[in-house]
């Protein structure tokens, strides 16, 4: 890299923008519904199937609009211009179908669902909703008639409408945090721009190469982009800080500018490598996951790891051979200063006492780590519509209209061998059973459609004469017999039968809880069982339940599944990676087990932070697995880091010596890049604008913090001095005596 080193770095300051502007961005591949990321295999996944004659497979690209006055029945004018808004939101890109869905009992209202070929994802379709509310305008509407759109894709776009400029605020901030630290670190102009630099290019890399590696195959979420930023600055700052700390100190034992570059990469070049290895590991190791969120979160961001690690072998090297000893500047390190500081002291003080410090930390972590008895998960929805939007006055309009379960219900759905038509009492029998169970507290069907009931006689009568409900018109023709409140009725019911009159579907809200709450998502199995025993007994071939409580819940089972699957996998990778950088089969053991304990710590104390003490509905879904992957991963860069440097210390001293220099010269490093690292974490609790940001970044961060002050500068050594020589069984340092020759220091 010395010899090279103007070449290698404008590769990297020409190539990256070059290779950004050709390949797509990040933002226009990304996946962020929760739904889709669910393997084929769970129940709602299922339900999604036989709902598919509705054209309601993925409930997050759907919208409802509703028209109503405020305390006067709808006139025939308001009927003509909500026609028109219906036809003109038929004809928009996007947009599927429209399905009326018929007048409100007190006449008052109607509404209609809009199914479009939108993701229904996190970040909802602006320009789609925003269309979609532009054909209100154009209808030339009669005074005191009101329209609005509302439902899941409405909901979603009115939430992520005042923080679309999140994840670049979030990008700014990490940068101007670091940038803070490392001239506080440094106390140097050059230094904290150099180090800094290689992180902030792969970062600009990255992103476009996992976005071309996406139209390969894949998945790329919203997290993704989210958390790209944070792993890669503050990661990518640790390995930086490794090599200049390194770097400095070489040159205080009285090398030469070069010659101490050499020496630093010869040291820590192998920790940097090992540490990076570590973390793509353990994010490879993601793909094992059932839950495909996971399984493209964990590679796409192994990519961007890799490509870091590609800058700081390459990169940052050139840019300290090019500057030298002006890169510390206005500070001048020079042989003969002290190279360790108060760690050396503390050191000092836990060899001592290795047993009473080891004691005080289990209890300390064992403590914090009780959190974990009330700890429950959430997150699973957005939480509904924000106040103010309009989406929040069009639930409010379906509030005062129509039933309680037409609100964001669980749709409950029934297959049928045969159209409904030829065996109608069926369809008694299981509206009977859905309309009794005590799992259930609203249930809207065929036989009351918005409020209006219809007997088994009078739907197959309709039916006879009418002919299916989805060719209907708005209104009767003037030649029918029928009322207008029986014709509106049977029209309602296209929303339940499907137009093969095969599949049936109720709207049901479980008596457990408000639908999207803890108790609700916990009640679908519940709910399943209710549905299954009505289909069994109306003699339905095939049932399922679909809804954001049941996408939730399986969610959740996934989620949780792929915990505890990957976790002993990413234990053994990185217990293997370990055993081949320190030639241990003990120290792994150990190194891995202390970050487990503030992974368990991490975790409790955030869980009684966010759940007792704020009062949240849970911690949300993603944390526990990625905070295991990010502890284990991260934990050990820090494991690596030190055990290595024991390991060069020992050859020739006792362990309690080399423990003493180890963390002396170390722990200076180790806790400005652990305060960087928790940093740009924190910045995603304190900029991210969500609960699932705010948690994840703070459970992160507190759990890096622990890593860095306890774990590894108090109860990683303790542990090394009572195991002696056995850290290094069975490689040949755990027979080398003490005061054999040492190498050059």
């Amino acid at each position: 890299m010395i010899r090279f080193r103007w070449v290698v770095v404008a590769v990297w300051i020409v190539g990256t923008p070059v290779a950004a502007r050709a390949l797509p961005s990040l933002a226009s591949v990304t996946q962020s519904n929760n739904p889709q990321f669910l393997p084929a295999s769970a129940p709602s996944q299922h339900a999604s199937s036989l709902a598919s004659p509705f054209q309601t497979a993925n409930l997050g690209a759907t919208a409802l609009f509703i028209a109503s006055r405020s305390a006067a029945t709808l006139t025939s004018s308001d009927d003509a211009a909500i026609d028109r808004v219906e036809q003109a939101t038929a004809s928009l890109p996007g947009v599927l179908a429209v399905r009326d869905q018929g007048r409100s009992a007190d006449g008052q209202a109607r509404k209609a669902l809009v199914i479009t070929s939108s993701n229904g994802g996190n970040a909802g379709d602006p320009s789609l909703v925003n269309q979609l509310r532009e054909t209100f305008a154009a209808a030339s509407a009669p005074a005191g008639l009101s329209f609005h759109l509302t439902g899941p894709l409405a909901q979603t776009t009115d939430a992520a409408a005042s923080t679309s400029q999140t994840g670049t605020k979030i990008r700014v901030f990490i940068v101007l945090f670091v940038i803070v630290l490392l001239f506080v670190v440094y106390r140097a102009l050059l230094a904290p721009l150099v180090t800094l630099l290689p992180a902030v290019l792969s970062l600009l890399l990255a992103g476009p190469v996992i976005a071309k590696a996406s139209q390969f195959g894949l998945p790329v979420s919203i997290a993704t982009q989210t958390l790209l930023p944070v792993l890669l600055i503050g990661a990518g700052t640790d390995y930086g800080i490794f090599l200049v700390f390194r770097l400095r100190e070489e040159i205080r034992r009285g090398r030469s500018p070069g010659d101490a570059l050499v020496r630093a990469m010869g040291r820590v070049g192998l920790s940097i490598t090992y540490s990076a290895m570590t973390v793509i590991a353990a994010l490879v190791c993601l793909v094992l996951a059932s839950f495909t969120l996971y399984r493209g979160l964990g590679p796409s961001l192994a990519v961007g790891v890799a490509i870091m690690l590609a800058a700081a072998l390459t990169l940052l090297p050139a840019l300290l051979a090019i500057f030298g000893r002006v890169l510390f500047w206005p500070t001048h390190p020079a042989a003969g200063q002290l190279t360790a500081g108060a760690w050396g002291r503390v050191a000092t003080r836990v060899v001592r006492h290795p047993r009473a410090v080891l004691l005080a930390g289990v209890i300390a972590f064992g403590a914090l780590s009780a959190g974990i008895f009330g700890f429950r998960v959430g997150g699973f929805t957005s939480g509904g519509a924000p106040a103010g939007t309009d989406s929040a006055a069009g639930d409010a309009a379906l509030a005062a209209h129509f039933p309680a379960a037409n609100r964001n219900p669980d749709n409950l759905l029934l297959r049928f061998a045969a159209p409904i038509w030829v065996h109608p009492d069926s369809l008694a029998i299981a509206d009977r059973r859905l309309q009794s169970a005590r799992e259930l507290r609203s249930v809207s069907g065929p036989l009351d459609p918005n409020g209006t009931h219809l007997s088994v006689d009078q739907l197959v009568a309709l039916h006879s004469r009418l002919g299916p409900a989805t060719a209907l018109s708005p209104s009767p023709p003037s030649s029918s017999s029928v009322s207008g409140s029986e014709y509106a009725a049977y029209r309602s019911t296209a929303q339940f039968i499907s137009p093969d009159g095969r599949t049936v579907q109720f709207y049901a809200l479980p008596a457990a809880g408000p639908s999207g709450s803890q108790a609700a998502i916990g009640a679908i199995p519940a709910v399943r069982s209710v549905l299954t025993g009505a289909a069994s007994a109306a003699g339905a071939q095939d049932s399922g339940v679909l809804g954001l409580d049941a996408v939730s819940y399986d969610i959740n089972h996934y989620s949780t599944a792929d915990l505890v699957s990957i976790a002993p996998v990413v234990m053994a990778a990185l217990a293997v990676l370990l055993a081949l950088l320190l030639r241990s089969l003990i120290a792994p053991l150990y190194l891995i087990a202390s970050v487990g304990l503030s992974y368990l710590a991490a975790l409790g104390f955030s869980s009684f932070v966010f759940i007792q003490l704020a009062h949240n509905g849970g911690i949300n879904f993603v944390i526990p697995i990625l905070l295991f992957i990010f502890a284990m991963a991260l934990g050990e860069d820090y494991n690596i880091l030190l055990m290595t440097r024991v390991r060069e210390e020992a050859h020739g001293r006792t362990l309690r010596d080399a423990l003493i220099r180890a963390v002396g010269n170390t722990g200076g490093t180790i806790t400005s890049a652990g305060l960087i690292l928790a940093g740009t974490f924190t910045v995603l609790a304190i900029a991210g604008n969500s609960d699932q940001s705010r948690q994840l970044g703070f459970t992160i961060a507190f759990a890096i913090l622990l890593d860095t002050f306890f774990v590894r500068t108090l109860l990683v050594p303790s542990i090394a001095l009572l195991l002696g020589r056995w850290n290094w069984w069975p490689s040949s340092l755990f027979a080398e005596p003490a005061g054999a020759a040492s190498p050059d220091r």
